[in-house]
């Protein structure tokens, strides 16, 4: 199997690049999220792989770190979530949001993701849960979150703000805030960003 793969990127045609190897040209498909993270063309470039062996195909996806290689396994694991669903997942997904969603089990953030309905979202927070985001301790940029600050996300993105947006107003809280003062202060903070 390749596990690592380190070259010059030749091409870059999301969410497909080429890398080449010494003179050997290896197509690796990325998620988005690595594909932004990508350097210049002609630069060196080294990523984590996965690689999968079909009756019809050889296919490498190509991940930025270890934690989104590890999440990608476990996605493909699951029954319906093939390699392109789980690169779609991680597009639009951070790990450790998907961390987040999962402990929470919110599958509005994960019916965000193209191509996730509802059976599926539910199927995902059913199988990842107690394998990613049950501590998020152990997952690399996630925060845990106390029950005011959880009620206080879900009113952002009930009320259409981006994850993104969401997260970020919730950083500039004072600590312990509660669910109303919380939300009146992140929403006078959204209109003036």
């Amino acid at each position: 199997m390749i596990g690592r793969i380190s070259g010059v990127l030749l091409e870059k045609n999301p969410p497909q690049i080429l890398v080449d190897c010494q003179g050997v040209g290896y197509e690796v498909d990325v998620p988005m999220s690595t594909y932004y993270n990508l350097p210049q063309l002609g630069e060196k470039v080294t990523l984590f792989t996965h690689q999968a062996i079909r009756e019809d195909a050889h296919l490498l996806f190509g991940f930025d770190n270890a934690a989104e290689r590890a999440v990608f396994r476990q996605l493909i694991k699951i029954t319906g979530v093939g390699a392109r669903t789980a690169l779609s997942i991680l597009s639009g997904m951070t790990v450790p949001d998907l961390a987040q969603a999962v402990t929470m089990q919110e599958s509005g953030r994960l019916m965000k993701v193209p191509g996730i309905g509802k059976k599926t979202a539910e199927r995902l927070l059913l199988e990842l849960k107690g394998k990613l985001g049950a501590d998020l301790g152990h997952v690399p940029g996630a925060v845990p979150m106390h029950d005011a600050e959880s009620d206080i996300l879900n009113a952002l993105l009930a009320l259409g703000y981006s994850d993104k947006e969401a997260v970020a107003a919730l950083k500039k809280l004072p600590p312990g805030s509660t669910v109303s003062d919380g939300i009146k202060l992140a929403l006078k903070g959204l209109s003036r960003g």
